[in-house]
């Protein structure tokens, strides 16, 4: 009886590829399905994609994607947020903030950029967030917000 061996070619390949995937998808994902509800706290993810439901009081991540059929209640620091379900409470994206035309966003929000496409809902209150103006910007504007003093009037004589 005879043993056929899996071809070795198909063995190296697999394993030569497995660590390019690896470093492709190395980022720490989490996902909440759909059906899932899911309450807490979480820590040390960078990307989090919601298709069920979650509540958190705070969560900090690198990116919030909130699919159509997904919903988040709680407070979210993150740098980029995509909303395509609905977010209830309070939303700060560092960097952009997209609302798709599913999505439904409920409380406040802050971004530095904002895109909301057609049919998208932001219910509440919206902040940008801007650079604060520098320090050499506020003595320059100082002076001319300031009447003169009255010593540097001319004396009638």
């Amino acid at each position: 009886m005879a043993r056929v061996p899996s071809p070795p070619s198909t063995a190296a390949a697999a394993q030569t590829r497995a660590p390019a995937r690896a470093e492709v998808s190395d980022r720490r994902t989490l996902v909440v399905g759909k059906g899932i509800s899911l309450q807490g706290t979480v820590t040390e993810a960078e990307r989090l994609i919601i298709e069920g439901t979650m509540e958190s009081q705070l969560l900090q991540a690198q990116e919030l994607v909130i699919s159509h059929s997904g919903v988040f209640k709680g407070e979210v620091q993150v740098e980029d947020a995509e909303i395509a379900g609905v977010f209830d409470g309070t939303l700060t994206a560092n960097g952009s903030l997209t609302i798709r035309a599913t999505g439904r966003v409920i409380g406040t929000a802050r971004s530095r950029r904002l895109s909301v496409e057609d049919g998208g809902q932001l219910s509440g209150k919206m902040e940008m967030i801007t650079e604060a103006p520098s320090a050499t910007t506020a003595p320059r504007l100082a002076p001319s917000a300031t009447p003169a003093p009255r010593s540097a009037e001319p004396a009638d004589a």
